[in-house]
């Protein structure tokens, strides 16, 4: 069965970090494109960040610039989310999600869930002030 799973939300007080990582299982996440996207309470979801398969460019949203940095290891097949400095706004239900199709031609895209076929159950996190 072919799934993402999302892990390391939790509870953090503001300006904590917390880890999120996303396994693929049952499949190799090393042809795909990850993207972490979020949805608070009452708001849609929203792009935060999204990785290239090879790693080699990484996409974030204004709003976490310079907090949030997306890294994978596809020896572990794994995508990870490093939060630091959080911040109450940032709380909100994390989800992963894979794309075949973040080649260059649609980088302005990244941010778009149409891109993305495969999706995670998501993890919450809550940041307390």
């Amino acid at each position: 069965q072919v799934q993402l799973v999302e892990s390391g939300g939790g509870l953090v007080q503001l300006g904590g970090s917390l880890r999120l990582s996303c396994a693929g299982s049952g499949f190799t996440l090393d042809y795909y494109s990850v993207g972490w996207f979020r949805q608070a309470p009452g708001k849609e979801r929203e792009g935060v960040s999204a990785i290239t398969h090879s790693g080699g460019n990484t996409f974030y949203a204004d709003s976490v610039k310079g907090r949030f940095t997306i890294s994978r290891d596809n020896a572990k097949n794994t995508v990870y989310l490093q939060m630091n400095s959080l911040k109450p706004e940032d709380t909100a239900v994390y989800y992963c999600a894979a794309s075949t199709y973040l080649s260059a031609t649609y980088y302005y895209a990244w941010d778009r869930e149409g891109l993305y076929a495969t999706w995670g159950q998501g993890t919450q996190v809550t940041v307390s002030s």
